[in-house]
């Protein structure tokens, strides 16, 4: 088998394998891996069961309903090796009560945001189910259109969790090639406006030389019960390949088709992408074409409700001077990002042109010039009280970052832009905090800042998030995540207990709290004190 082995050296800002590569390739090339011999797998580690029984209790304030409950539950996990390198999952009741909440966002746009997943039984082997997409460059404004994305498993639209009745999740290699995923999840119904839903993905790729891949995507939700028509379900087709071309490019892409009862015809979607990465230069090209009614409702569109058209390129160059301001490395590099809508207006474009100084300490200075277009249709709310109209906007802005030496016990990081913004001006300044203390104690603090100066009216927008953690031991932790978001009028808290077992069960003791700065949120703020217990019960061969 391949292996290899990453060391860390921070406090000389070093990576050292254990098997040789080349500086523009990770820890994942695995083409380039040691090579390892004589290890089999004992007889009675080949197949093997797994039970994670877990039982919870929860007391729990409504703002919005001012009432405290107290609930308790339970549910169970099951992990049955049926070969090595393919295993099912079976979940009942499935509960992610101990993982850290959403970090917050602030909205400056009209597009969707991203949060990304963070439920241990979705991230396992998540990458069978990604498909080849474009690689975005750095800087650009990316299309994330994502065929599959898990979070819309389990998780409204609000944010706000539906309960998982349970599912069966089978992933691994069907050969030495062969990779396969298949997952069914049901829901449950919250009320009238959202009912059950059952959720079925089925993604299959074959390994090829060089890197390559060639694979294929299903996705289908269907809406469950008897007050439910048959007429209420959504899916997703792809297939997807990725070429190795020498031993630094390779080309990209997909090919996918939705069907949504009511949306006929232009339900398509494609992208190309080719990238080149030596040691010295990369370079990228990417198209990325969305019609108008292409709909995956289990997956992810950041520029939803309207077809597109994107194409975004980039270069980089890397040069290590020999004493030179005692600059270990400069990286000069430009990206383009452009979007249009089918009718030939263009949406949003794009021009970066950045260079980074990285010295011989390993702190790290940025300085960039962006060339920005905004093409608005449609007026939009940015802020309460403040539109705007629509019409195309053209600007320039500038931005410098400075980041110290994040392998030293104290580092600081700051970023600021400066620059035109919808017909106005804006100027956002994030400072950041990082403390550690060996493996221990971590903490780091975080502000931005938002001054936006526009026709429509003026406002500012501060969010804050603290993070402190301290490790008693390797199985041990206690860790706190604070914030304040004053755009959109509340400050959360998310405390987290944790004494930990085997693969990852044990313990959990987790505070939530969110409420408005001056009135009850919309989304109703409250209270609650969770206690989670697991444990996996091995039940061998």
């Amino acid at each position: 088998m391949g292996l290899n082995v990453q060391r860390n050296i921070r406090r000389r800002n070093e990576i050292a394998y254990w098997a040789p590569l080349p500086r523009q390739f990770n820890l994942l090339r695995l083409s380039q891996a040691g090579q390892l011999a004589g290890v089999r797998v004992p007889p009675a580690a080949e197949r093997g069961v797994k039970v994670v029984p877990y039982v919870t209790g929860e007391v729990g304030h409504s703002d919005a309903r001012e009432r405290t409950t107290a609930l308790g539950d339970a549910g169970v996990d099951v992990k049955y090796a049926l070969s090595p390198s393919l295993t099912l999952d079976l979940t009942y009741n499935t509960d992610f009560a101990q993982v850290e909440v959403d970090r917050q966002q602030i909205n400056l746009d009209r597009f969707n945001l991203f949060f990304p997943e963070k439920r241990p039984f979705f991230l396992e082997n998540a990458g069978v189910f990604s498909v080849s997409s474009v690689r975005q460059v750095a800087g650009g404004n990316p299309a994330q259109t994502e065929l599959f994305f898990s979070r819309r498993i389990g998780i409204g639209a609000d944010g706000r969790e539906i309960p998982i009745l349970g599912g069966a999740r089978l992933s691994g290699k069907l050969s030495d090639n062969v990779s396969v995923g298949l997952l069914n999840m049901q829901t449950e119904a919250m009320g009238s406006a959202t009912p059950a839903n059952n959720f079925s993905v089925a993604r299959v790729a074959r390994d090829l030389p060089n890197s390559s891949q060639i694979g294929a995507l299903f996705v289908n939700r269907q809406a469950t019960g008897d007050q439910v028509g048959s007429d209420n379900y959504n899916r997703t087709y792809a297939v997807d390949g990725r070429v190795g071309l020498g031993e630094n490019a390779q080309v990209a892409g997909f090919l996918a088709k939705t069907s949504t009862p009511g949306l006929e015809e232009d339900d398509h979607a494609y992208n190309m992408a080719w990238d080149y990465n030596s040691e010295r230069w990369r370079f990228t090209l990417g198209y990325v074409e969305v019609a108008d009614n292409f709909n995956p409702e289990v997956g992810f569109l950041r520029r939803g409700g309207r077809g597109f058209r994107n194409v975004d390129s980039g270069f980089s160059f890397i040069t290590r001077p020999k004493n030179f301001l005692k600059l270990q490395q400069i990286r000069p590099h430009a990206t383009f990002n452009r979007f249009w809508l089918f009718d030939g207006f263009e949406q949003s474009s794009f021009l970066h042109l950045d260079n980074d100084l990285e010295f011989n300490d390993s702190s790290l200075i940025k300085t960039a010039w962006n060339i920005t277009g905004e093409g608005v249709l449609e007026a939009f709310e940015i802020a309460e009280g403040v539109f705007v109209p629509a019409g195309h906007y053209e600007h320039h802005e500038t931005q410098l970052v400075y980041e110290s030496n994040r392998g030293a016990p104290v580092s600081v990081e700051v970023r600021t832009t400066i620059g035109g913004f919808f017909g106005g001006h804006r100027t956002t300044w994030g400072p950041a905090l990082n403390i550690r203390t060996g493996d221990s104690f971590n903490a780091s603090i975080q502000w931005s800042r938002n001054d936006v100066d526009l026709p429509g009216g003026h406002f500012i927008a501060n969010l804050t998030t603290t993070q402190v953690a301290y490790n008693f031991s390797p199985r041990r932790f206690v860790q706190a995540l604070l914030q304040y978001n004053d755009s959109a009028d509340l400050w959360s808290a998310n405390l987290r207990l944790g004494l930990l077992g085997q693969a990852n069960t044990g313990l959990f003791l987790v505070y939530n709290d969110t409420r408005g700065l001056h009135q009850t949120i919309p989304a109703g703020g409250g209270r609650s004190l969770i206690l989670k217990f697991s444990r996996m019960i091995d039940l061998g061969g």
